[in-house]
This record gives structure tokens, sequence and C-alpha cells, in this order.
């Protein structure tokens, strides 16, 4: 036992109490003293400091979806590669700010050391390209086309390259299966600009700064289904940029796919035909400027006529979609928007707009018989037509005495045309109309869809020009000044015109009538339209909207949206009418200004409807017109300064027939090397994982649709319109 007293042991624990309760009282004492200097002797300076703590985005892009053809082949999908990038906010932890390790970035990546600096400074006002418009607390990417060396190097020697990661990352990639380039349906991406970001924000698809968008094509119509969601990471940072804390993580949902109705083998060999046509009508010489077609420029539309549906659309220049992946070069840029470039971005299927020439006699054709011409009626088809000091002639100059209106559609007789419209013109009233005029050739343009767009599923189309009374008063009303300006009496050919403009520019004179009546003065339609109006006439008379786009297919392949054609109207024929035309079409292929083009077509089981257009351009040599039909699909073709309709546009569009039919050129048809006898129904077979087992693509033989040469060469001897 202790010999402690127990008085002496009760004074020592109540020292200690007394000890610790002043240790406890100065504990608390210091913690007011210091909560007091933190709240209010140095608060505002701490609340000012905490309001620059705040969170910051990095962003794990969505995968993009995958364009498809109809049978499921990629036209548009994403690539695994190398992908070296730098860290921003690493880099700036250093003592120089990282140059030194971006100089040794750019000794391994065989770059320029100023060329990665530029890559990753961020972009202002004042900043040229190329810069970064993403978000600084992200990876920049360096270059997306590292080697597997390059990458090992990095990554070994991670300690000579702090902040520089190596990874590989999935890349948009325009595949071009079997050559089939595709470049103006399915567009290209860029950077998100600060502009679109802030007009999304209330959207239920907002921008991130990462995000890559769709700027023509198909890539722009169906960008936010392509898109999918990004995912996000957001941490906590402060003033400094260092991070403090993990907010919260979005994960990445990948974007749906479109699957389109094109076929990436049609596809290839309409862009091989129309460029091979291009080069034959270079090497022809034009009698009238006395020098070889320039074949400046084309497109090319195969449409399904009974759905509308785009089968292939090509368009000359073109161009390389991938130059856009992964920043599009200064040098690149001027290339494809120089003045010396033609435009090779214009998609001028839908945006190339020219006088239709010849083709257009199915509507001119139609409003005669509503205004009370007879089909078959006989109309004198004289080699020329006078209207007072003018004379308008006929194709080649030639007559074929009085004919019904499907034999002109035949042989194309313009002079037809020029009188029945030089009737109706003075029915309304000439040159001082009356209050209600019938204009039936301007009512019945519009009536098949010329002056408007037709609804297209692809950006910027332009809708073309019917030059009615309303266009020919705007029109005045926009240039009688200049017009007064410019004119003489007895100047030149422009003076004069400009001259008679001045005075009554916004008549409708009738020699505007009766030109307008055979496709050529200020019409203007494109390629589109005409697929359009000729695959109405094939199904009977429904216009469909055209469409590229089949279906939408979500990222995880379980929900398939499909995009079902519709119609924006009926042509205003009556069903003989309609047969008329028809038959009258079909002549033009079997006895007509086509019907060199088609020897040897097998018209029992595939028949045939064709016309030509040859249309003059001010200025510029003729344009080429090819527009035909059967009953599956609708073909048209035009080139730009390429001669005429049969004999530039002819052969292209013959040998396009011949593939989708598997004819040969004699026309013996082999059902085995058909690429697409009919139409096709139905979608590709969609995997359990949203994947498409895509089917291999056969180059196309152009050699197997050549005709022999002394079958094209008697054939040249009766060339027409």
């Amino acid at each position: 036992m202790s010999n402690i007293p127990e008085t002496g042991r009760t004074q020592r624990v109540q020292i200690r109490l007394i000890v610790i309760q002043v240790l406890v009282f100065s504990l608390l004492l210091t913690l007011g003293g210091r909560l007091w200097y933190l709240q209010i002797r140095n608060g505002q300076e701490y609340s000012d400091e905490a309001k620059n703590n705040h969170v910051q985005q990095v962003v794990q892009p969505a995968a993009r979806g995958s364009i498809l053809d109809a049978r499921g082949v990629p036209l548009a999908d994403n690539e695994t590669r190398l992908v070296v990038s730098a860290s921003r906010t690493e880099l700036l932890k250093m003592a120089d700010d990282g140059k030194a390790v971006l100089t040794r970035l750019a000794d391994v990546l065989d770059m320029k050391p100023k060329d990665v600096f530029d890559k990753v400074r961020l972009c202002d006002a004042k900043t040229p390209q190329p810069c970064w418009n993403g978000s600084p607390y992200q990876p920049i990417p360096v270059t997306d086309e590292a080697t597997t060396q390059q990458a090992l190097t990095i990554r070994e020697r991670a300690e000579d390259f702090p902040g520089i990661t190596a990874e590989p990352t999935a890349v948009r990639r325009y595949a071009a299966p079997g050559k089939a380039n595709t470049a103006q349906v399915l567009g290209y991406l860029s950077p998100v600009t600060d502009e679109e970001i802030t007009k999304a924000q209330d959207s239920d698809s907002p921008y991130l700064r990462s995000d890559m968008v769709g700027r023509s094509g198909l890539e722009r119509t169906y960008d936010k289904e392509l898109r999918g969601k990004a995912g996000v990471t957001r941490y906590e940072v402060d003033n400094l940029g260092r991070v403090i804390g993990q907010a919260k993580n979005d994960e990445a949902e990948p974007g749906a796919s479109v699957v389109t109705s094109i076929d990436a083998r049609v596809q290839a060999v309409a862009e091989y035909e129309l460029n091979d046509a291009m080069k034959e009508a270079r090497k022809a010489f034009d009698t009238n400027t006395g020098e070889n077609y320039k074949a400046d420029s084309g497109a090319v539309v195969v449409m399904e006529a009974k759905t509308g549906r785009v089968v292939a659309m090509a368009s000359l220049p073109n161009y390389d979609p991938n130059s856009w992946v992964g920043g599009i070069s200064a040098k690149d840029y001027a290339k494809l928007t120089g003045k010396k470039s033609n435009f090779p971005l214009l998609n001028r299927a839908i945006q190339g707009q020219a006088a239709p020439g010849s083709i257009f006699k199915v509507i001119s054709s139609t409003a005669a018989v509503n205004a009370g011409y007879p089909f078959d009626g006989h109309y004198p088809c004289p080699s020329s037509y006078s209207i007072g000091g003018q004379t308008f002639k006929n194709f080649e100059s030639q007559g074929y005495g009085d004919i019904t209106i499907g034999r002109a559609l035949e042989v194309s007789c313009d002079t037809v045309y020029y009188g029945i419209a030089h009737k109706e013109w003075a029915k309304d009233g000439g040159n001082n109309p009356k209050k209600h005029p019938n204009d039936w050739f301007y009512k019945t343009a519009h009536q098949f869809g010329l002056g408007k767009e037709t609804g297209i599923d692809l950006p910027n189309e332009v809708s073309g020009r019917v030059p009615d009374r309303e266009w020919k008063k705007n029109f005045a009303e926009a240039n009688h000044d200049a017009w007064c300006k410019q004119g003489k009496k007895d100047g030149t050919y422009v003076e004069k015109i400009a001259y008679e403009n001045c005075l009554e520019g916004d008549k409708m004179r009738a020699g505007d009538s009766v030109n307008y009546s055979i496709g050529q003065g200020d019409t203007l339609v494109t390629p589109i339209q005409m697929a359009t109006i000729y695959a109405a006439i094939s199904n009977g008379g429904t216009l469909y909207d055209p469409t590229v786009g089949k279906a939408i297919v979500s990222g995880d392949g379980k929900t398939v949206q499909e995009i079902e054609p519709k119609s924006h109207g009926k042509l205003p024929f009556t069903k003989k009418t309609r047969n008329e035309i028809d038959e009258a079409l079909a002549g033009v292929a079997t006895r007509g200004s086509a019907a060199w083009r088609f020897g040897g077509w097998p018209q029992d089981k595939i028949p045939m409807h064709a016309k030509t257009g040859t249309a003059e351009v001010y200025g510029k040599q003729t344009t080429s017109w090819f527009a035909t039909y059967t009953k599956d699909y609708s073909i048209v073709m035009t080139i730009s300064q390429g001669g005429t309709g049969s004999g530039a546009s002819g052969p292209a569009v013959r040998r396009i027939y011949n593939a989708l039919y598997g004819l040969d050129p004699s026309g013996k048809q082999d059902l085995k090397k058909a690429l697409l006898p009919t139409p096709q129904k139905g979608l590709p077979k969609i995997q359990t994982d949203g994947t498409i087992d895509a089917p291999k693509i056969k180059p196309y033989d152009p050699d197997s649709q050549k005709p022999p040469a002394e079958q094209t060469l008697a054939a040249v001897l009766g060339r027409r319109d």
C-alpha cells in the first residue's frame, strides 16, 4: 500500500485538474483569437482568395458515330491513332513554362519547336491559328500522327517529358471505300467556336469546348445525333490552377450512327464516270469558241424513283475531307477556297445552278397541255422562229414540219415550244399584260417544284430561279440605275441589252417567254431538282423530298429510328398526260436525240426514258445536261462548259446504268455483275453491340463498260442535243 497520506493525494489531483483547465482555456482562447483573425481581421482577404477557387472541367470526348452506306460500309468512322498531348497546367508549373520539355518533344516528333509552342498556346482575339481553343485544363493534342517508336520514346523517358502523354485515341476517318470519295455529301469537322457555345448553352445539346462540329454535309445535318455526349470530370482548382479536389464525374455516351441510302459501289462508279466524262469533253473541239471545251465542273445524282432516296451523288471538283482532321493547314485551306480552286467545297448537285436547256421541256409540255394544246395535236417545227426583228433558231437549224408535242420532245424541237409560248404570251396581254394573266409556263414550273428547295437533308441547298413576272419586277428595281448608266442604244451587245432593260426591264417581253419555254434565259435549276422531277414522272407524279439519311442507330444498337420518305407535292398533270410524256421520253432513248447513246439497250426488259439538254450561257461554253429514268432510278448529270447533253454526259450515264443493272456495252444482262438491279430495301444487319458487319467492296472496272471504238465513232456522226 502507498505511504502517501490521503490529503496529499487529493491536493495533487486538484493541481492536475487546474493545469488541465488552464491548458484547455488557453487552447480555446488561442482558437478564438485565430478565428477572430481569420474572420474579422483578415476575413475580406481570405474571402477574395476563396472566390478564386473554382471548378474546372476535363472532357473525355465521346466517340463520334459512324456514317454508313446502305449496306453498312463505313463512309466516315473513327480510327485509333497515337496522339501526343501536352498538359498546359503541368508545363506552367515549371520554371521556364515547359519550353525545354516542348523543345525536346519537338525533336522526338521531328517538328520545329515553334510549331509545337504554337499548338499549345491558347487562342484569343490576337492569336492566329494554330492555337488551342479548348479548355486549358485538358490535354492539348500536339500531333495525331505519332509513330509507335515516338510514342515509346516519350513513355520510356517519362522523366524527360513531364506533362506529356502519348495515348491511342479515336480520330475521324473518311474511308473512301472502293475509292468512293463522297466528300461533299459527308462534309467535314472543325472545332466549336465560342459563339456556338454561347448560343447552345440553353439547348438540350450544349457544346463543350472540346467538341468537333459538323460544318457541311451529313456531318452538319446529323451533328447532334453523331456527336453523342462527352464525359466530363469536374475538378476543384485554386487561383493558381492547382487541383485541390474532384467534384463529379459523368461518363461519355457514344454518338449514334447514321445509315444512308448511298451505295458506296454506285457512288464510286458515279464519281469515276463523271470525272471520265469531263476528261473526254475536254478533248472535244468547240466550234463556237475555237477551243476545246473546258468542262470545269460537274455533278451527277442517282435517285430511287419511288422514294426519293439518293443512291449516289457526285460533284467535281472534289476534295479529301481527311485534310480537315486534326486541323487543316493554311496551305490546304487556301487550295480549297482560293480563286483558282474552282471551289471544291461546293456540292454542285444541290448548290450548282444553271439553265436547264431542253431537259426543261417536260415542264413546257405539261404547261402547253394544261393551257389547252393537245399533246397529240400538230404544231409547226420550222428551222427558226422570228419575233419582230429577232430570230430564234432551232437546234442545229433543223426543221421537222408539223409534229406532235411528243415528237417535239423526242427530237428536241425548240420552235414548237417557241410558237406555243408566244401565243400564250399574247393571250396574257403581251407587253401590256392583263390584270390576272394565266402565265401557264411559269405557274407550271412552280408546281413542278422549281424556284424553291427540294428539302434534301443536306445543308445550304439553293433554290434555283423561275424568272416569272414577280422576279422580273424585283430584278428590274434592283438593277435599273446600273442598266441606265451602262446602256447605249448603238453600243455593244451588252450595252444594247442594258439600254433595253433601262427602258422596260420590268416587262415580260416576247423574247423572254419563248426563251424560257426551252429552259434558257434567266431560268436556273439544280441537278437535285431535275432528278426529283424525273423521278416523279417515273413513279406517276409524286415529288419526294430527296433524302440521304435512311436511319439513325443508337451507339448501343438498341434504338433504330428509320427516316421515312416524305412527299412535298404532285406533278400538275393527268394520268393520260403523264403516260404521253413517259412514252415520248422512251422515244428519246430509242429514236430521238439520245438514241445513239442507248444502242442495244434492252428496252423490252428495262424501259429507258431520257431527255438531252444543251444550255447556252452568255460568255461561256454550253452546259451539258442528261436527264433519265427507269422504273427504279432517275439519273441526272450535268457538266459545266461540257458541250452537248448526249455528247458529253450521255456515255457516262449509260455506263452508270450498265453497272446498276449488270449490263455489258451490247445490252446483255448478267445479274451476278449487277450492283443494284432493284433499290435496296431495309437496313443492314445490326449486331447486339451496335456494330454492323459490312461487306467488302470490289474496285470498279471501267474497262468492262467501254463499247468498241468503231461503235462510238459511228454514233458520233448522228450526235444531237
